[in-house]
Order: C-alpha cells, then structure tokens, then sequence
C-alpha cells in the first residue's frame, strides 16, 4: 500500500476520494488550509508542505480556487513533491479547458501543463461539471422572480463520488499521463436540468432562455465543455436530487 497525500482533502470531490483510499488500506494525509496536521496554504508552500510530503509516494491534486492562485500553489506543490521523491502526482481539471476561453478554465490548463513538464510522472483527468455545482447555479438563479439561463447551452453533469473512484483506481496505479475524459451519462440543456430541479425542490418559477455574447459562451454554445463520446457516468441528475432533497427532508 502506498502513502498518498490528496490536497484539498476535505473538499466536494477530496473527501470522497480520501475515504476511498483508506478503505483500500492506503496512507492518506489529507492537506488543506485548515485540516491539522497538514494544515498549508498551497499558494504559501514552505517547511510545512515539505513536511507533509515527506514520505510521499502519490499526490492527488484536487485543490483549487475559481479566486486565483492556482499556478502558483501547483509550482510549490510540484517542487516539494520533487523534493521529497514522490512519483506520481494525479491531477483533476475540466473538460473543455483548451476549447473554452473562460479565465478559470486558462488557469485550469496551465497547471495542467506545469504537471506535464514537472518531471515527476504524472496523470491528468478531465471531467464535466458535477451535479453539485450545476445545483448551486440553479439555486442561485432561481432566487429571483424567473430562472435566466444562457441560450443554446447544454451541459453533462457527472456524479462526484464516480470521479472520486476513478481519480483513487488512477492515484493506486502507475503514471498514466492524460487519460480518457470522464463525462456525466447525459448532455442535458440548461432549461432541462432547471425543470428538474424545480420538480425536485417543489419550487415554482418560469425559466427564461437569455443569449449571451462573448467568447467563452460560444464556445459553450459549441459544446466545447461537453464530451459526450465519454458519457461513461451512471448517475443521472434527477438521482442526485432525489437523494439531496430526500435527505434535507429528513
């Protein structure tokens, strides 16, 4: 069994990926800002994230900030996991990085190319959106009188426990470089998961389709965030809700 550390372990897709690991009897140090003992601030690096690579076989990456500072948090995570000798650093990112121009997305591809050229081995797993921020969007519109959602955009929400077990079956096995992208089971349009959502939640609001302008939402537009040749995720939307709306219930 191998000592693995995953950053941003107490995280959507982290946590669930940390517990997998130790059920398969692996070491697993979880490091974020806050979980003691590995308590670091990637972007800061220092003594207290060479200590806790210290020993370290594999790293799995899954810390990240829409806010910024990715780049300079993967720079220092890549240089402590050379220091210690660790040999394989796993890497989450998105589909569509380097076919939609979003900011977030740029960031998301230029760590993806700072993992390629770090000189450890390396494993790059793309995925779609999960269902639980395409949730959070979808709460956060629907807060108003009506739903407004982008024109002619589709989406392929993907279930986050599956990504975790994909990213733990890579973390356990050797450096695969950029594997096969991991897309949810279904392309779905923006209207199609708001009514759902409004099912699910007992909510009642028109939905309203507003056209947007700008690169990034044609590219969306384009399908350039989808991957539907690789719609290898079972859990759909609907069951994701179901389960959340069940349990708030509760």
């Amino acid at each position: 069994m191998s000592t693995i550390l995953v950053t941003g372990g107490t995280g959507t897709l982290g946590r669930h990926v940390v517990a997998l690991l130790r059920a398969d009897g692996h070491e697993v140090r979880v490091l974020s800002r806050h979980a003691e003992p590995y308590a670091v601030d990637l972007r800061e690096g220092g003594t207290a994230l060479d200590a806790a690579l210290a020993g370290v076989d594999t790293v799995v990456h899954c810390a990240s900030s829409p806010r910024g500072g990715d780049e300079r948090a993967a720079r220092n995570l890549i240089g402590a996991a050379r220091r210690a000798g660790a040999g394989h650093l796993v890497y989450i990112s998105i589909v569509g990085v380097d076919r939609v121009p979003l900011g977030y997305y740029r960031t998301k591809l230029a760590v993806e190319r700072l993992v390629e050229q770090s000189g450890l081995g390396w494993t790059v797993l793309r995925t779609t959106q999960f269902h639980d921020l395409v949730l959070t969007l979808l709460e956060a519109v629907a807060k108003l009188p009506v739903m407004p959602l982008p024109a002619g955009v589709s989406d392929q929400p993907v279930e986050v426990t599956e990504v975790a077990a994909r990213l733990a079956e890579l973390a356990a096995g050797a450096p695969s470089g950029r594997v096969a992208d991991m897309g949810g089971p279904e392309v779905r349009s923006f209207p199609e998961l708001a009514r759902a959502y409004l099912r699910a939640s007992g909510r009642r609001r028109p939905v309203v389709s507003v056209p947007l302008v700008g690169a990034a939402y044609r590219g969306m537009r384009a399908g350039g965030h989808l991957t539907p040749e690789h719609a290898v995720g079972r859990g759909t939307f609907e069951a994701f809700l179901e389960r959340r709306f069940s349990a708030s219930a509760s």
